[in-house]
């Protein structure tokens, strides 16, 4: 696989187009619709056989505040709220200014999905997500993000938009501080250009670059890798290439709770709802309340680099909304038992120690960790998964201003290239500082559809 490259445009292109996407993402697909409603020529390419990205593995679910399904449901929320909630989680690291465009047009972006594309979204309403004040995650039926990417391919489908897979960007042609077009290459190992009069970076970030992810996050270096494969940093290779800003390229989203050796992501419902994180010895190691970024590293750092997840059957029954858990049940990865030495005996874990973690527990009491439980004890019947933490994507990348068009080092604007998503800058400050659930795909949504609906081009 070449590396990402620079070079000055051809004298020809195989073929122009008024807007380029790279990435058929839920940012890339947003951004063609909403670049197509706008009134542009748009062409969507991908490298993958059909349009996934890590979209496609997570939970799709999206925060936004102030919706009309919250309002519906009376859910107290707004733009300003959620603001704080983000920066109270990242330490207040975060640029005022992005929190703000992001949260303030999240709610549309989400009303847009709805009433002009049909989207059945609901408000995930029956377990709190940390870090949110309020519930405002709202996903597809399935709670999955195969059902997000299908729906938006759906709707781009029907809107008429081109969507070429099977086809990697490989080459940006730049010069005279504006992006020409790219040179891509098709799985026969032909080359194709093709000229655009601006482009959108929707090709997500570098987690599956392992040189990259040693450099700027050593700390989860030796984590499992379950994002998507083709997150490997071109947008943040050609940055350095062209002198655009890159900013927290340490910021990541990690997850301590993926089922292993499956690899299957285990919400973190099974926590919130009042479950628990032991070792192989038995015993709790942390506060589980502080998050699942954060459980990557607290996981990762016991005997082994695995954890065990325990809870009970009624959590389990709000597991199931999500297709990652009925999965990993179905292949075997949730045990159960009627009583923890049963559970223990299932899990490989010392039968003594476990009866005695979970009767320590404090309910409606705090805990030495600092985590304060809800009324409820774990009863029987017993559940648990063997995890490990793990990297899911990056949240570090290119700066943007307000139009979503990325920013040099100087702080000057390159005024034809946008980028969304993984792509471009979160707000997760400058580590994983306590990832707030949502924000990849928040970023990918509200970007995405600033940087299509952007109709200001100055590139003739």
């Amino acid at each position: 696989m070449m590396a990402p490259k620079v070079d000055r445009p051809p004298d020809g292109f195989d073929l122009e187009v008024e807007t380029l996407i790279i990435g058929a993402g839920a940012c890339g697909l947003i951004a063609a619709l909403s670049a197509t409603e706008a009134g542009q020529d748009v062409l969507v390419i991908e490298a993958d056989a059909v349009p996934s990205g890590s979209t496609a593995l997570s939970a799709g679910l999206i925060p936004a505040a102030g919706t009309k399904l919250q309002q519906a449901a009376g859910i107290d929320d707004s733009p300003a709220r959620f603001a704080a909630d983000i920066q109270a989680k990242a330490h207040g690291e975060n640029e005022q200014a992005l929190v703000d465009l992001l949260t303030q047009n999240a709610a549309p972006v989400i009303d847009f999905l709805m009433e002009v594309h049909g989207l059945v979204f609901s408000v995930v309403d029956d377990f709190d997500y940390p870090g949110h004040s309020r519930h405002r995650m709202h996903g597809l039926p399935t709670r999955s993000g195969a059902e997000l990417i299908n729906a938006l391919r759906n709707a781009a489908e029907l809107t008429g938009i081109d969507i070429v897979c099977n086809l990697r960007a490989e080459t940006l042609f730049f010069s005279d501080d504006l992006v020409h077009g790219i040179a891509a290459r098709r799985p026969d190992g032909r080359m194709e250009t093709i000229g655009c009069k601006r482009l959108i970076l929707a090709c997500n970030g570098f987690g599956g670059n392992r040189a990259l992810v040693a450099q700027h996050m050593p700390e989860i270096e030796s984590g499992l890798w379950f994002g998507h494969d083709g997150n490997r940093g071109d947008a943040v290779i050609w940055a350095d290439q062209i002198g655009a800003a890159t900013q927290y390229l340490g910021a990541y989203q990690g997850h301590g709770n993926v089922a292993y050796p499956h690899g299957i992501l285990i919400t973190w419902a099974t926590i919130t709802e009042g479950g628990v994180q032991v070792n192989r010895m038995g015993k709790r190691f942390w506060n589980e309340a502080q998050g699942y970024s954060e459980a990557a590293r607290a996981v990762l750092a016991q005997p082994g680099g695995v954890a065990f997840t325990i809870f009970d059957a009624r959590i389990a029954d709000i597991a199931r909304q999500f297709e990652d858990f009925k999965r990993a049940e179905e292949q075997g990865a949730i045990k159960s038992a009627a009583t923890p030495e049963g559970l223990a005996d299932k899990l490989g874990l010392p039968a003594d120690a476990l009866t005695e973690t979970l009767s320590n527990i404090p309910a409606g009491g705090t805990d030495e960790f600092g985590r304060c439980f809800g009324a409820s004890s774990l009863s029987p019947s017993y559940c648990g998964v063997r995890v490990t933490g793990g990297l899911f994507h990056t949240q570090g990348g290119l700066r943007v201003d307000k139009t979503a068009r990325v920013l040099t080092r100087s702080g000057a604007l390159i005024q034809n290239l946008f980028a969304g998503g993984g792509a471009a800058c979160g707000v997760s400050g400058s580590r994983d500082r306590g990832y707030l659930s949502g924000n990849g795909l928040l970023a990918a949504v509200v970007l995405g559809r600033i940087a299509g609906s952007c109709k200001r081009l100055l590139y003739p």
